[in-house]
């Protein structure tokens, strides 16, 4: 019975050092805000042998909920990656995928293809799998 005891002593003090953590010491930049009850709607393309996302930069308020729809011009997959989300979702060719998620925390946030499709030439200038990126602001 007493190892019980001191079980249930070590979980509550971890739980009370994680409540002060979260209220008091965590970095600002790591905070999540309340849902703004807005709803933002963006159209994405993942544009034919192009190896770009249109578009490729989008701004939303912190507490907005975010709704891309992806459309995949191309004959292979693409994918969206938002890592600071833990967002990584595969765009199979000529489809349409729907991705949700509620912008929590301020800052500017990279994204990417995280699929490896390839590489071509376009107006005359060579672009990769690696050029298909962006950014999301959250303000």
């Amino acid at each position: 019975m007493k190892k019980f005891i001191i079980i249930a002593i070590f979980i509550a003090v971890v739980i009370l050092l994680g409540l002060f953590y979260r209220n008091f010491l965590l970095p600002e930049a790591l905070q999540t805000v309340e849902e703004s009850g807005k709803t933002i709607e963006i159209e994405m393309r993942a544009i034919k042998n192009e190896w770009r996302f249109d578009p490729d930069y989008f701004e939303v308020g912190a507490g907005d909920r975010v709704v891309i729809n992806f459309y995949n011009e191309d004959d292979y997959d693409h994918g969206f990656a938002l890592e600071a989300y833990g967002i990584n979702k595969r765009l199979p060719p000529k489809e349409w995928v729907k991705l949700e998620f509620v912008a929590g925390r301020v800052g500017e946030f990279p994204f990417y293809c995280s699929v490896s499709c390839g590489s071509g030439v376009v107006d005359g200038v060579k672009r990769t799998h690696f050029d298909m990126v962006g950014k999301m602001m959250v303000r």
